[in-house]
This record gives structure tokens, sequence and C-alpha cells, in this order.
């Protein structure tokens, strides 16, 4: 999904917002309040999965817990994908943007609902809602600014902290509202979130103009008619194997969350198999997406790691921390709005020093450092769960650290990776790379979720400690092979 405006598509005039076109900021709104909701009920979906029900949770245990919230993060990111062609192909990113906020609300009013099946079906109405925002809300910060205007990276930069900034303050609500008084009241608040951000992006789509008006390559006549038949055909396969799940008993939550880890890795599998094999990309595009399978690879293990913030270190925080202060508990979930001010804080440094640096770090020396600094939190997290052994509780400030180490690994990689993403990216696939980045973080969340079902079985310092290690280990490797990976991209550093 590229971020660069469509032909014919024009910047809108008017007031400005910090200098930027108005419209940034109804954009800005719609992301902040969707990621509000988002990470909203994710800091206390975990929680609320494990939670016995006289405390008004599921009971389910913490292995399977883990791996639903790992593979709910993975179908996220996955539905990006189709969330995208839906976009450029039939209904525009402006429609998809307000369609796909509906349908997350929806979701989040329907967890809000007091049962044990609303979670789930919420879910999957949060999944499709937001394969249809995320990827085409940038595409509209995009089509905002003409194609080599000296702003289009500041106005990128305000939107980004609208992203951490919902990110920041949902916990803060949703994990009180959830954790002190009733967990479905959480779910609640994040759909009230998502609600306020549909109203102001209708309320403010005259600011607009053309950004996302129209499809990019829209399909049209008998080829419009073609896709809309196959996508029911898909629809209706899809419902036939969860009835067949359900009938023939199998409708389990450990069975579901198997096969969509499965489905993700194999999308994966194929995704890069067409590019790799595709004879019309030339000899050295084809070396580069070579060289991308590696970042890619070194991304996912990233994420495997980092996004079990919010399920097993979420948990360490609930039952092994000291969250007293003054006579007050603080929320567990309120240790995730860390990591976004963190990132607030510190993205603006790593950029300058990014630029400082310029070409004397390559990207896959970056990457190995994101491994690295991931992998050595970990290894903190081992010495903070050793010092948890036998009941004691420990200082919520382990916690803090390991963020700081993990959101500098964070910096180091993710812009990193977006950038390296469209400069390897084949010219036929030019569009398409962002979505095939967003499944390097599918599949690391999705074999995540499988890998922290350990973490109900081994002791917490080996789980800690093995993984961070073998973290540690893999970003040594990248750079051993820095070399040979550079030569594969053929010129891009």
């Amino acid at each position: 999904m590229s971020s660069d405006a469509p032909v014919g598509a024009r910047p809108p005039a008017g007031k400005t917002f910090f200098g930027h076109p108005r419209a940034l900021s109804t954009l800005f709104l719609t992301e902040m309040w969707e990621r509000f909701s988002f990470y909203g009920m994710r800091a206390i979906l975990v929680l609320y999965l494990t939670a016995a029900v006289a405390d008004g949770g599921l009971d389910l245990g913490e292995s399977s817990a883990n791996a639903v919230y790992g593979t709910y993060n993975a179908m996220v990111y996955l539905m990006a994908l189709p969330g995208g062609w839906v976009a450029d192909r039939l209904i525009g990113a402006r429609r998809s943007v307000l369609w796909g906020g509906v349908v997350i609300a929806v979701g989040h009013y329907v967890m809000a609902i007091p049962t044990g099946w609303s979670v789930f079906a919420g879910m999957a109405l949060i999944v499709l809602g937001t394969g249809l925002l995320k990827p085409n809300i940038s595409t509209m910060v995009g089509d905002l600014y003409e194609r080599d205007s000296p702003r289009r990276d500041a106005g990128f930069s305000i939107f980004y902290m609208g992203i951490n900034l919902g990110a920041f303050i949902a916990p803060l609500v949703t994990g009180f509202l959830g954790e002190k008084i009733n967990w479905h009241l959480g779910f609640g608040a994040a759909a009230v979130g998502m609600t306020f951000g549909v109203l102001q992006y209708v309320l403010g789509r005259r600011n607009l103009g053309d950004a996302g008006a129209r499809p990019a390559d829209p399909l049209l006549g008998a080829d419009r008619r073609r896709a809309l038949t196959r996508i029911g055909v898909a629809s209706v396969v899809v419902l036939a194997v969860l009835l067949v799940l359900l009938v023939a008993g199998w409708f389990a939550v450990d069975t579901v969350v198997n096969l969509l880890t499965v489905v993700t890795v194999l999308v994966t599998v194929g995704y890069f198999a067409r590019i790799l094999t595709d004879r019309e990309i030339s000899g050295t595009e084809r070396s580069r997406m070579k060289a991308y399978v590696w970042l890619f690879l070194f991304a996912a293990s990233f994420w495997l790691i980092y996004d079990q913030a919010g399920s097993v270190l979420n948990i360490f925080a609930a039952d092994q921390t000291d969250r007293s202060v003054g006579g007050f508990t603080f929320p567990a979930s309120w240790l995730q709005s860390v990591n976004p001010i963190l990132i607030i804080i510190g993205a603006p440094l790593a950029a300058a020093l990014w630029l400082k640096l310029g070409h004397r770090v390559s990207t896959p020396t970056k990457f190995a450092v994101g491994l690295v600094l991931n992998g050595l939190s970990f290894v903190l997290m081992a010495a903070a769960a050793q010092a948890a052994v036998g009941g004691d509780l420990v200082s919520p400030l382990w916690l803090v650290a390991v963020y700081a180490i993990q959101v500098a690994g964070e910096l180091s990689l993710s812009p990193v990776g977006l950038s390296a993403t469209t400069k390897l990216a084949p010219v036929k696939y030019a569009s398409q790379m962002l979505g095939l980045w967003f499944l390097a973080t599918a599949v690391g969340d999705a074999i995540g979720g499988q890998v922290a079902r350990l973490a109900g079985t081994w002791s917490q310092p080996v789980y800690f400690l093995t993984f961070g290690l073998a973290s540690v280990v893999l970003g040594l490797a990248a750079v051993m092979f820095t070399r040979q990976i550079r030569h594969l991209m053929a010129g891009i550093h």
C-alpha cells in the first residue's frame, strides 16, 4: 500500500494544522482514537482471559491466553493485506477507513457485552475493521502532500505522535475501569474511544479534499464482478470450515489459534515465493528481495519477543510486581503505557542519531542492534523473574527498564525496516511491500503466541534467559553476515 499520492489527488487547501493541511488533524485524531481502542483493549485482554470466573474473567489457562493474544495481534497485521487491496481496487481508502472504524467500534461494543462468547466475536470484528483502517489511513496521510513536498516526512511524524498518544492514554483508562471495576466496562471504554474517532472523521471529511476519494487501481466491469464473486465464495468457505469445526466439536480455542498460526506462515511463504519466482522482475530486484528475506526473518524474530509485553510480561506485572504506591495498588495494565511514552521521547533522538551516522551504519547492522537489545531485555527479565522466585513481589522499575531497552531496539529496527522495505521493493510490487512488512509482525506474533505457551510450563528465569540469549545470538550472527546481505542489497544502504 503506497503512501504516494495517486494521480489526480490534490492536497486540500484552507486552514492548517501546525503548518500542515487541516485534514491532517482529522486523520491524526482518527488514528489516535483507533490506537486508543486497540491498545486499550489489548492492555487488559490477557488479564481478562486469565482472571478467575469469580473475578469476572474467563479463567482460561495462561498458556492458551498467551497464544490467543499472539494470534489476535497476528491477524490484525495479516488483514492489512486484503484491507489494502479492497481500498486500491474496490472502494478507495476514504471509505475503507470509515467502514473499518465502524466495524472496529461494533467489535468493541460486542466485547462490552458481559458474556463469555462476546470477547472472541468482538475480536474477530476488530481484526476485520483494523485491516481496512490501518494501512489505508497512512495512505491518506501521503495523499495530503505532493510527492516531493518537504513537509511530507514532518506530516508523518505528527501522525506518528497520534499513534503513540492514543497508545499511552488507553491503558490508563481501560486498565483502571477493567481491573478495578469491571472488565467489560474497560472494553466499553475502548468502544467509546473508537466511536469518537469515527464521529470526528465523518465531521472532518470536508477537509480531506481528494485524499483517498477513489481507488488507486479500480476493478471495473467483469473484473470487478469476478473479484466480488471470489470474495463471496471465500467467505462461504471460511464460514463452512468454522461450522464443520463447531459441529465436529473441534471448535476449541487452541484449535482455532493453531489453525490461524499455520495460515499466517503459509500466506507469508506463498507471498515471498510469488515475488521471487516472478520472471518479470530483474536480477537486481531478485537479489534485493533475497536480502529482504533475511531482514524479514530478523524482524519477525524481533516482534516474537517484543510483543510479549502485552501477554507474558503483563501477567508478570499482575502477579509478581509490587504495584502499591501510598496505599493505592495501581492496575498492572498501566505499565503498558510505559512503552509509548518512551517512544515519544526516544523517536526524535533515534532519528537524529541515524541522520548523524548516515551510511556508516548499514541497515543489516541496525537490525542486528535491535535484535541484541531485544534479547538483552529478556535477559534482564530473567533476573527480575529470579528475584521473584519464592513469591516475592519485585519493583515495577524492572519492567520499566525492560521496556526502555526494548524501545531502543524498536527504534533501531522498526523505522529502518519500513524505509528498507520501500527501497528494496521491486518496481512491480512497490505498492504491496508495506503489506509484506506488516506480515513480519504477523508472523512474529503468531509464532510468539505459540512460544509464549512455554512461559506456563518452564520456570520463568529459564524461559526469559533462553529466548533472550537466542535473540542476542541471532543479532550477533546478523552482524557476521552483514557483508553478504549488503552484497545482495545491490547498492542499497
